[in-house]
């Protein structure tokens, strides 16, 4: 122990360090093999036309449990020629994520390039007694995710300057708060940009295959992720107090970068301050007004005889967060002076549309994979015989939809893009469970679980390198062995409480959203 204070707790022995090197350069470079999603994808709808030609001249087929006969339709034939192209412009337009995520992006970006999420982030980690700075520096990485990858700038750095100037070590505040954001990345009080993606996919998915399948909502996961955010600030806390902090040590400056010692957490100007003020003043009102469209019985949000579930407010709810966010941006942006005219605001959506670039790249060639596996009718074939196996196997339950997470979690090792990975595994895996009767936004929160606990191990993720190097201005001898020492134990136990969370709410049969059961 008294070895590990002289270092400040930094070097691990070499024998682990090794193992760990070993097993992040084999992720690496199997990660590294893969192509571009973009092109990933591209390739997968160029295997899935010649399995659908062999498949074709083998004559397969199966027979559903509503007794009809699906047999394989041919990419390579005359007729799949012709949907290729006469439906490429539709599959990409029509493209369930697309639009409700481009048009989430116009209110969130805004409130991000008006400087409303850095402010708020700032403002909820600083001034707050010491007892409690580990618990909100969890909980305002967890509710950071709202700002997407920006989250993951913002927030560490300033979690290790805080954790610095109270005595504390600076590198357990700078993961603990890596790990807040990246592996809390899906959950939330909010209804995030993640939600409106995921169930877009999801919709697009099981729609497609099944066309009285119901819509996946953005609120259909929002019990089940709101209450994870809880979960996660205590298990996390635990973590970072009882097993980080303690292997760390005292910290020791000598090899540190001395002018990240000396940088000051910059306090909030008072235009700031009342730009956060009057912004949270606007949005109370906008909620209020939306409530008085709710509430009453005979409210114009509501559905037929006064239902809520079934209703224009919960069909409309990503056009009403958008208002919301567009208000808050607003309001924030002309107090503080980050907007000085009107023309200021289409020109920082169109800023944050720029950011989207990447996304509407790949949805383009998503959208073809998914449409070209649906259309040969390989996915019916592979859900039907795949939930067969596991009915045989007598893996209907729990278990399967663990196992299921488990998968999710091995292969974001490889793919980080929750977007890509769940456009990859969705068609496969949403179809299979909806067999066993299972809701689609069950099946999602299981593939969310994983994909999320183990973002912080993956070397393809490009915010691990960056952690590295806000590591090594606190201790230049910090390595990719050393970080991933420290990040292993994060990962697996999140994982391992995740789950158990997940199994203790499945037995009880809890909704994962509004109205959303777990059975069909």
């Amino acid at each position: 122990m008294e070895n590990q204070k002289r270092n400040g707790g930094s070097r691990k022995p070499k024998k682990e360090e090794g193992r760990a090197l070993r097993f992040l350069s084999a992720i690496e470079r199997a990660g590294n093999k893969l192509p571009d999603p973009f092109m990933l994808f591209i390739y997968l709808a160029v295997i899935i036309a010649i399995v659908s030609w062999v498949m074709s001249m083998l004559g397969v087929s199966v027979t559903t449990p509503e007794n009809e006969v699906v047999e394989v339709n041919n990419m390579l034939s005359k007729e799949g020629l012709i949907f290729a192209l006469s439906s490429m412009l539709d599959n990409f337009t029509g493209f369930a994520p697309l639009g409700l995520v481009l048009v989430m992006m116009f209110g969130i970006g805004l409130a991000q390039h008006v400087g409303f999420f850095e402010v708020v982030m700032r403002g909820m980690v600083a001034n707050i007694p010491k007892s409690l700075i580990t618990y909100m520096v969890i909980f305002t990485g967890v509710l950071g995710n709202i700002a997407s990858d920006a989250s993951m700038v913002i927030i560490p750095p300033l979690a290790a300057m805080i954790y610095y100037s109270v005595g504390k070590h600076p590198i357990a505040g700078l993961l603990t708060a890596f790990v807040a954001v990246s592996a809390g990345f899906t959950a939330n009080f909010m209804i995030a940009g993640t939600d409106v993606l995921l169930s877009g996919i999801s919709t697009e998915v099981i729609q497609g295959q099944y066309s009285d399948a119901r819509a996946v909502s953005p609120l259909d996961n929002w019990y089940f992720m709101a209450a994870s955010t809880i979960m996660l600030v205590f298990v996390v806390a635990f973590i970072s107090k009882k097993l980080i902090e303690p292997r760390l040590g005292e910290y020791n400056p000598e090899f540190a970068d001395k002018s990240i010692l000396t940088a000051q957490i910059e306090k909030l100007r008072p235009e700031q301050k009342r730009g956060i003020r009057n912004a949270f003043i606007a949005a109370g009102v906008y909620l209020i007004l939306v409530s008085l469209l709710i509430l009453p019985s005979n409210g114009l949000l509501r559905g037929e005889n006064g239902e809520v579930l079934q209703s224009p407010f919960l069909s409309n709810i990503v056009p009403l967060i958008l208002m919301l966010f567009i208000i808050l941006a607003v309001s924030y942006g002309f107090t503080a002076g980050t907007l000085k005219k009107i023309s200021d605001i289409p020109e920082k959506m169109g800023a944050a549309m720029k950011e989207m670039s990447g996304f509407i790249v790949l949805v383009f060639a998503a959208a073809q994979f998914i449409a070209y596996f649906e259309w040969t009718n390989i996915s019916t074939i592979i859900s039907v015989n795949g939930s067969i196996a596991l009915e045989n196997m007598n893996m209907t339950g729990i278990g399967a939809m663990v196992g299921f997470t488990i998968i999710s979690s091995i292969v974001n090792l490889f793919i980080t893009s929750g977007s890509a990975l769940w456009a990859l595994l969705a068609p496969v895996f949403l179809p299979m469970f909806y067999q066993l009767g299972y809701d689609p936004a069950y099946t999602q929160v299981a593939f969310r679980i994983g994909d999320s606990a183990f973002n912080i191990l993956s070397p393809m993720n490009p915010y691990v390198v960056m952690l590295l190097g806000f590591m090594k201005r606190y201790d230049k001898r910090s390595g990719l062995g050393t970080l991933m020492s420290l990040m292993l134990p994060f990962a697996l136990l999140i994982l391992a409480a995740w789950i158990i969370m997940f199994v203790i709410w499945s037995l009880l049969g809890l909704q994962v959203g509004p109205g959303v059961d777990i059975r069909l």
